[in-house]
Protein backbone atom coordinates (compact mmCIF):
# COMPACT_ATOMS: atom_id res chain seq x y z
CA UNK A 1 0.00 0.00 0.00
CA UNK A 2 2.86 2.34 0.79
CA UNK A 3 4.15 1.88 -2.76
CA UNK A 4 0.86 3.06 -4.30
CA UNK A 5 0.70 6.01 -1.92
CA UNK A 6 4.25 7.01 -2.85
CA UNK A 7 3.47 6.57 -6.55
CA UNK A 8 0.43 8.85 -6.33
CA UNK A 9 2.63 11.57 -4.82
CA UNK A 10 5.40 11.19 -7.40
CA UNK A 11 5.05 14.25 -9.62
CA UNK A 12 7.41 12.85 -12.26
CA UNK A 13 5.25 9.74 -12.63
CA UNK A 14 2.04 11.79 -12.53
CA UNK A 15 3.34 14.16 -15.22
CA UNK A 16 4.06 11.22 -17.53
CA UNK A 17 0.66 9.63 -16.82
CA UNK A 18 -1.14 12.95 -17.39
CA UNK A 19 0.80 13.43 -20.64
CA UNK A 20 -0.40 10.07 -21.89
CA UNK A 21 -4.02 10.64 -20.81
CA UNK A 22 -4.19 14.14 -22.30
CA UNK A 23 -2.73 12.98 -25.60
CA UNK A 24 -5.09 10.00 -25.84
CA UNK A 25 -8.13 12.19 -25.15
CA UNK A 26 -6.97 14.81 -27.67
CA UNK A 27 -6.21 12.08 -30.22
CA UNK A 28 -9.75 10.75 -29.83
CA UNK A 29 -11.23 14.23 -30.25
CA UNK A 30 -9.11 14.97 -33.34
CA UNK A 31 -10.04 11.62 -34.88
CA UNK A 32 -13.72 12.24 -34.11
CA UNK A 33 -13.55 15.75 -35.62
CA UNK A 34 -12.09 14.55 -38.93
CA UNK A 35 -14.04 11.30 -39.23
CA UNK A 36 -17.36 12.50 -37.76
CA UNK A 37 -17.64 9.42 -35.52
CA UNK A 38 -16.42 8.30 -32.13
CA UNK A 39 -13.98 5.38 -32.15
CA UNK A 40 -13.34 4.10 -28.62
CA UNK A 41 -10.10 2.36 -29.70
CA UNK A 42 -8.52 5.79 -30.19
CA UNK A 43 -8.63 6.24 -26.39
CA UNK A 44 -6.02 3.54 -25.93
CA UNK A 45 -4.62 2.96 -29.43
CA UNK A 46 -1.33 4.07 -30.88
CA UNK A 47 -0.79 6.38 -33.85
CA UNK A 48 -2.63 9.60 -34.58
CA UNK A 49 -2.45 13.26 -33.56
CA UNK A 50 -0.89 14.08 -31.13
CA UNK A 51 1.61 11.34 -30.33
CA UNK A 52 0.86 10.00 -26.86
CA UNK A 53 4.27 8.34 -26.82
CA UNK A 54 5.93 11.72 -27.31
CA UNK A 55 3.66 13.44 -24.81
CA UNK A 56 4.41 10.79 -22.19
CA UNK A 57 8.19 10.79 -22.51
CA UNK A 58 8.46 14.58 -22.87
CA UNK A 59 6.31 15.12 -19.77
CA UNK A 60 8.53 12.59 -17.99
CA UNK A 61 11.76 14.31 -19.10
CA UNK A 62 10.43 17.80 -18.34
CA UNK A 63 9.29 16.81 -14.85
CA UNK A 64 12.57 14.98 -14.19
CA UNK A 65 14.51 18.06 -15.31
CA UNK A 66 12.50 20.38 -13.08
CA UNK A 67 12.50 18.03 -10.09
CA UNK A 68 16.07 16.70 -10.26
CA UNK A 69 17.91 19.29 -12.36
CA UNK A 70 19.43 19.26 -15.81
CA UNK A 71 22.63 17.60 -14.57
CA UNK A 72 20.90 14.66 -12.88
CA UNK A 73 21.04 11.08 -14.07
CA UNK A 74 17.21 11.00 -13.84
CA UNK A 75 16.93 13.77 -16.42
CA UNK A 76 19.61 12.18 -18.58
CA UNK A 77 17.78 8.83 -18.61
CA UNK A 78 14.41 10.43 -19.30
CA UNK A 79 15.84 12.69 -22.01
CA UNK A 80 17.59 9.86 -23.86
CA UNK A 81 14.47 7.70 -23.54
CA UNK A 82 12.40 10.54 -25.03
CA UNK A 83 14.72 10.88 -28.03
CA UNK A 84 14.69 7.12 -28.69
CA UNK A 85 10.89 6.82 -28.37
CA UNK A 86 10.21 9.80 -30.66
CA UNK A 87 12.76 8.64 -33.24
CA UNK A 88 11.22 5.17 -33.24
CA UNK A 89 7.69 6.57 -33.58
CA UNK A 90 8.68 8.47 -36.74
CA UNK A 91 10.88 5.70 -38.13
CA UNK A 92 10.26 1.99 -37.71
CA UNK A 93 6.74 2.28 -36.31
CA UNK A 94 5.65 4.71 -39.02
CA UNK A 95 7.01 2.40 -41.73
CA UNK A 96 5.20 -0.53 -40.12
CA UNK A 97 1.90 1.37 -40.40
CA UNK A 98 2.55 2.20 -44.06
CA UNK A 99 3.37 -1.44 -44.80
CA UNK A 100 0.21 -2.57 -43.00
CA UNK A 101 -1.87 -0.22 -45.15
CA UNK A 102 -0.32 -1.62 -48.35
CA UNK A 103 -0.82 -5.23 -47.21
CA UNK A 104 -4.44 -4.53 -46.26
CA UNK A 105 -5.06 -3.06 -49.72
CA UNK A 106 -3.44 -6.10 -51.34
CA UNK A 107 -5.58 -8.45 -49.25
CA UNK A 108 -8.72 -6.54 -50.28
CA UNK A 109 -7.80 -6.76 -53.97
CA UNK A 110 -7.05 -10.48 -53.74
CA UNK A 111 -10.30 -11.13 -51.87
CA UNK A 112 -12.37 -9.30 -54.51
CA UNK A 113 -10.65 -11.43 -57.16
CA UNK A 114 -12.13 -14.51 -55.51
CA UNK A 115 -9.05 -15.72 -53.66
CA UNK A 116 -9.65 -17.37 -50.30
CA UNK A 117 -7.66 -15.51 -47.66
CA UNK A 118 -6.95 -16.94 -44.20
CA UNK A 119 -6.35 -13.62 -42.48
CA UNK A 120 -8.88 -13.11 -39.68
CA UNK A 121 -8.68 -9.32 -39.49
CA UNK A 122 -6.93 -6.40 -41.09
CA UNK A 123 -3.49 -5.37 -39.94
CA UNK A 124 -3.32 -2.35 -37.64
CA UNK A 125 -2.42 0.76 -39.68
CA UNK A 126 -2.30 3.32 -36.85
CA UNK A 127 1.09 2.42 -35.45
CA UNK A 128 3.59 5.23 -36.01
CA UNK A 129 3.55 8.99 -36.32
CA UNK A 130 4.38 11.76 -38.74
CA UNK A 131 6.93 14.33 -37.60
CA UNK A 132 4.17 16.89 -36.87
CA UNK A 133 2.29 14.38 -34.69
CA UNK A 134 5.48 13.72 -32.72
CA UNK A 135 6.20 17.45 -32.41
CA UNK A 136 2.68 18.20 -31.15
CA UNK A 137 2.91 15.35 -28.66
CA UNK A 138 6.31 16.61 -27.47
CA UNK A 139 4.98 20.15 -26.98
CA UNK A 140 1.95 18.82 -25.12
CA UNK A 141 4.18 16.73 -22.87
CA UNK A 142 6.50 19.64 -22.11
CA UNK A 143 3.51 21.84 -21.29
CA UNK A 144 2.06 19.22 -18.95
CA UNK A 145 5.44 18.68 -17.29
CA UNK A 146 5.72 22.41 -16.61
CA UNK A 147 2.11 22.68 -15.41
CA UNK A 148 2.74 19.94 -12.83
CA UNK A 149 5.19 22.27 -11.08
CA UNK A 150 3.22 25.53 -11.09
Amino acid sequence: MEFLKDLMHNRIFLAAACGWIAAQVLKTIVHMWFNRRFVAERLIGSGGMPSSHSATVCALATAAGIECGGGSYEFALAGILAVIVMYDAMGVRRETGIQARVLNEMMEILTTMGRKMSVEEKLKEFVGHTPIQVLMGALLGILIGVLMYL
